[in-house]
């Protein structure tokens, strides 16, 4: 037999009891139980930052706070993104608890997932009882499970997953979806939370907010009315015909399966913070050291086949002197840098695939001839030294898509941290090109050949190209990735103890772009 709910903010005989109100008097008008705004909630200095962890343009989004590995060593997810389930009743305030409970955990990388999204294509019939507010969306057959779980399940094991968007006023899927990526922790909300046990099992959290139904009612016609050009008498019709009987038959009864139980919705801080102190708790317990692992880890095994490397022809070899020496200027850093990452890119595309093929010269003759057989190729590059290689992969690739990711090292913890991604669409379907300039751990090249795998892409389908690896860093990604392929210009042994490679050829983004860094910053550490 399951224990009792906790009930947050209110005593109730045979439950926990973490503070007590007095309620509000039935016989109060709707306007004064309808809660009035109330200034934001002050947080504790343990949850708040001088500076959001958010760096926006005008075309983008990027976290200053970033994401920490979610994949251990072998390049596998340890620990999966922690789901809460947020039940109640229709405007109940469970959007808002929910956006409560994320402006208190202070972190990047939480994922809202509103049911409000899933509910089901209908036909021609419902639609037009739809628009006569004859038909019930407040039951379960209204709610597209399947998609939810299956959506859940992908969001929870760390994939990149696509919603639809639901037009209220049209009562239908909108052309264009979503996507979502990246949970550490995901706020699953909707009247059905709770409604099915496959549903159920992939909640670490069950959170229930019950408020009156007077105040819902009110909350209701505002937001129809206001939000979703509906007339008020079809309001009040669809909740005493759908609304109320739904409540009182699928939702309320769902309130025993709760852990928590928040009375009063979004005015009942004391549950907040309750819920916000074991959301930490569980983070915590998943932080994982990844770089740690890697350095001490595969080391003495020989060079992985998946490794190619460039010959190192005099031309090469003459190359690799010039870009190594410190005493090269910066023109003649880039010029020959260039030219070996053109080298490296032709090298690297006599991988993919071909397929025999016969075309007709000018001469009228027949050619025996080879073609790419894959479907398209895409270039993704790790900033900032990685987009340096664009350029050289555009000139051989015509119509090549781009995509980028930004990885940088945590000064505290030295752990790589995801920050910002931008990838073409459907890019599952495509060999991708990851680019790096250097590589020594291989700390941020497992990064983000994860995040491409969470987007789908298959394994065998990535080829990672580096103009300088360390060891450890193929040896990493050899391990964790064995179908990946790996190739770049040159291998060198040794990784001091700040993970540069050793002798290396410095800060690569620093003499390439002509910027400097502190003493003991380098790309080694930030784009590994």
């Amino acid at each position: 037999m399951s224990s009792p709910p906790i009930y947050a903010g209110v005593g109730i005989s045979g439950c926990w009891a973490l503070g007590a109100e007095g309620s509000t008097s039935g016989a109060e008008s709707l306007d004064r139980l309808y809660p009035a705004a109330r200034p934001p909630r002050k947080r504790t200095t343990s949850q708040c930052k001088s500076e959001p962890p958010l760096l926006r343009t005008s075309k983008r989004t990027i976290y200053t706070a970033g994401r920490p590995p979610w994949y251990n060593e072998h390049g596998t997810q340890s620990k999966e993104a922690f789901v809460i389930g947020l039940g109640g009743g229709s405007a109940s305030g469970k959007t808002t608890v929910a956006r409560m409970i994320i402006e208190a955990l202070d972190v990047p990388w939480v994922v809202l997932l509103s049911m409000d999204s899933f509910y089901k294509v209908l036909t021609t019939q419902q639609q037009e009882r739809a628009a006569s507010n004859d038909f019930n969306f407040d039951h379960p057959d209204a709610f597209d499970f399947d998609l939810i779980i299956s959506t859940l399940k992908k969001l929870k094991q760390g994939k990149s997953v696509t919603i639809p968007i639901y037009d209220f006023t049209t009562h239908s899927r909108k052309k264009e979806w979503k996507t979502l990526y990246g949970a550490n922790v995901i706020i699953f909300e909707g009247i059905m939370a709770f409604a099915d046990k496959m549903l159920l099992e992939l909640l670490d959290m069950k959170i229930f907010v019950d408020t009156d139904s007077d105040i819902r009612l009110v909350r209701r016609l505002r937001r129809d009315i206001g939000e979703r050009g509906r007339d008020i008498e079809g309001v009040i019709k669809q909740y005493n015909k759908f609304v109320k009987p739904a409540f009182d038959q699928y939702i309320q009864p769902t309130m025993r399966l709760a852990d928590i139980v928040v009375p009063r919705g979004s005015g009942n801080t004391v549950a907040i913070d309750l819920i916000v102190q074991h959301v930490h708790s569980q983070l915590e317990e998943r932080e994982l050291s990844v770089r740690a692992a890697l350095a001490s880890a595969h080391q003495c095994h020989p060079l992985p086949r998946t490794l190619s490397v460039l010959k190192s022809t005099p031309q090469v070899r003459g190359m690799h002197t010039i870009i190594r020496d410190k005493e090269t200027s910066r023109d003649e850093f880039i010029f020959y840098s260039k030219r070996l990452m053109r080298l490296l890119i032709e090298h690297a595309l006599s991988f993919l695939p071909f397929r025999s093929c016969t075309v007709q010269t000018p001469q009228g003759e027949d050619y025996e001839g080879r073609s790419y057989s894959g479907k398209q190729i895409t270039g993704v590059s790790i900033l900032r030294a990685g987009e340096t290689m664009e350029p050289a992969l555009r000139a051989v690739c015509k119509d090549v898509r781009i995509g980028t990711i930004l990885i940088q090292t945590n000064s505290n913890t030295g752990e790589p941290e995801l920050h910002y991604l931008r990838l073409p669409k459907d890019i599952s379907e495509d060999h991708v090109i990851l680019m790096d300039c250097t590589v020594s751990t291989g700390a941020a090249a497992m990064m983000a050949v994860r995040v491409l795998l969470d987007h789908d892409v298959p394994e065998d389908k990535i080829f990672l190209l580096s103009l300088l690896m360390a060891e450890m860093g193929v040896h990493s990604v050899a391990y964790a990735f064995p179908q990946v392929k790996i190739i770049t210009t040159a291998v060198d042994k040794k990784v001091n103890n700040l993970f540069r490679i050793i002798p290396g050829i410095g800060n690569f983004g620093d003499r390439y772009f002509g910027t400097d860094a502190p003493p003991d910053w380098s790309d080694d550490t930030l784009d590994t």
